[in-house]
């Protein structure tokens, strides 16, 4: 029996609708409503399209939508001294950078300039460590959604075999995190690790996020498991006609889907998770500066 699809797109779109009853809750009672600051920088075809949808939902959401849109070649402290702007605004509650940012800048010198309490990316280091403490601060928006998508297929994580393929600062490393909150035995591998599917073969979640197309095979995945592909890669589609591409993940899907108990499709799984769970993190970052309580909504 085919497994169970996992729509993410249906749940952020309920997410999406909680949250923004909560903003338009807040704007009566107080007059504000959190502001979403978005910097690109340069002309990256799929970073434009990001921050456009980012911006759509934003707006959606009834929150202020900033973007600032950058030359490739701006210098690096032209860009910290736009973020330094942007930390004195009581106005913006939010700064995310699009990644990733040209050569000539430093990233890591980049996240680091957001004041930790406006880094709804969640990757400031501030951030990070309170993630890895099991303390309470912003966690970058996919694995947060991954999370959710998780929690809603399996009402109890505690004791499961959580096996996270990828250890990126982005996904692999705060899913763990996340994951081991939810009192999982996690294992985090990546391309390299040595018998890779009889590991993955262990796994009653298992989250693919390496960035390579399909390379999670039918014959790894535990019959009756949870599959959650973070993966979205392009590839060539002749079927389509020439010079066509269609969207892939990490996982071979027709024929996973086959053993799993349920798995997310690529596209319409954990990608629509991701802004809206940036909305939320917004959302909390505009309670906290303001001495709100923040929200719980349940979806």
């Amino acid at each position: 029996m085919p497994a169970n699809l996992i729509d993410g797109k249906e749940y952020a779109t309920r997410l999406r609708v909680g949250i923004a009853k909560e903003v338009e809750r807040l704007k009566k009672l107080h007059d504000l409503k959190p502001g979403l600051a978005v910097l690109l920088v340069g002309n990256d075809p799929a970073s434009e399209i990001y921050v456009r949808n980012k911006g759509i939902h934003t707006k959606e959401a009834g929150m202020e939508s900033l973007e600032f849109r950058l030359p490739a070649e701006t210098p690096e402290k032209e860009l910290l001294a736009k973020i330094d702007d942007l930390n004195k605004d009581p106005n913006v509650n939010g700064i995310l950078v699009q990644l990733p940012i040209p050569s000539h800048m430093s990233q890591q010198r980049v996240i680091e300039t957001i004041l930790p309490e406006k880094d709804v990316d969640g990757l400031h280091p501030i951030n990070v460590g309170y993630l890895v403490s099991g303390l309470d601060g912003f966690v970058p928006c996919t694995p947060k959604g991954a999370t959710m998508l998780i929690k809603n297929s399996i009402k109890d994580l505690t004791g499961k075999n959580a096996v996270i393929i990828g250890r990126s600062n982005l996904v692999g490393k705060p899913m763990a995190q996340l994951l081991l909150k939810e009192h999982c035995t996690v294992t985090i591998c990546h391309s390299r690790t040595d018998n890779l599917q009889k590991v993955c073969l262990s796994a009653d979640i298992l989250v693919a996020a390496v960035g390579r197309p399909e390379m999670v095979k039918a014959d790894w995945i535990k019959p009756g498991s949870v599959v959650i592909d973070v993966g979205v890669n392009r590839i060539p589609a002749p079927e389509k006609g020439e010079g066509k591409n269609k969207l892939v993940g990490d996982v071979e899907f027709e024929k996973a889907r086959e053993i799993a108990d349920a798995i997310t499709p690529v596209p319409g799984g954990v990608g629509p998770m991701t802004i809206a769970c940036l909305l939320l993190n917004t959302l909390h970052a505009f309670c906290v500066q303001n001495g709100f309580e923040k929200p719980d909504i349940r979806v």
